[in-house]
């Protein structure tokens, strides 16, 4: 039987305002085995499913709120959540897996959290602390080339933010220097998403997704914007799909998570 009081694991808080509680989880305080080693936070990576779920609740004690996650297609769907799915959520296995086909969730819901799943795609935390509304994106390279950075503004916008009130933290993910691509591919986001064309150290075709975040919320007046600068290929604290792939094995997700106190 899993403990399912495992304790707040530590994590890598960041500043979106007051009365707001945001982070970064890494691979620390959780109990699965290699090849996820750690604080496992992916349904569907061949993990466990309830020692999963056992890590997410001891995320959301450090949070001080239920957890939410949409089930992330590389898309640019988001979900307004309200303080309803709050009370639906509030008790183990009540929806705890998902709240659907989303790869942005919003909510202006006092004590509901919103988590974003990653390995090397870029997850996107923000906050409007004086309007009392948050979210979260999921922005992989065809999330991001599709526009998931705009849908999650409009939907924070529709809440009561404001641009020039948000305040934005883009999470550890693979970096422009690392992230090797065709040309061909390199060439296709960047005719949508200029800023993301990029080289590897070792001279070859890259995307820059971060930069690519970047862009987006600057040119949506975004002035707020932070970046940890943290590459996940570079930096083992972290989950990363594609070193796990080089290696012929599979591997765990971090998460952003963020919520209104």
């Amino acid at each position: 039987m899993l403990d399912p009081a495992l304790p707040a694991p530590p994590v890598l808080e960041v500043d979106l305002g007051p009365g707001v509680r945001a982070a970064f989880t890494t691979r620390a305080g959780g109990t699965s085995p290699a090849p996820w080693d750690g604080l496992n936070l992916g349904l569907g990576v061949q993990d466990d499913a309830e020692r999963v779920l056992v890590h997410r609740e001891a995320v959301g004690r450090w949070l001080g709120a239920p957890l939410v996650f949409g089930t992330q297609v590389h898309g640019t769907g988001v979900r307004v959540l309200s303080g309803e799915d709050r009370a639906a959520r509030s008790e183990r296995g009540a929806g705890a897996e998902t709240c659907g086909e989303y790869d942005a969730l919003v909510t202006a819901a006092p004590g509901l959290g919103l988590g974003v799943l990653v390995a090397d795609c870029v997850p996107v935390l923000l906050a409007d602390a004086g309007a009392g509304v948050v979210g979260v994106a999921h922005a992989g390279r065809q999330g991001l080339a599709g526009g998931v950075v705009g849908t999650v503004l409009e939907a924070l916008v529709a809440q009561g933010a404001r641009p020039e009130t948000l305040r934005a933290v883009v999470g550890p993910s693979a970096c422009g220097r690392c992230y090797e691509v065709p040309a061909d591919l390199r060439d296709e986001v960047a005719s949508r998403r200029p800023a993301t064309a990029s080289t590897t150290r070792w001279g070859t075709p890259a995307l820059d997704l971060p930069a690519g975040v970047v862009a987006d919320l600057r040119a949506a007046g975004v002035t707020e914007v932070f970046s940890t600068g943290i590459c996940t290929l570079e930096d083992h604290r972290f989950y990363s799909h594609r070193l796990a792939t080089r290696d012929g094995v599979t591997t765990g997700r971090f998460a952003g998570v963020v919520a209104l106190g």
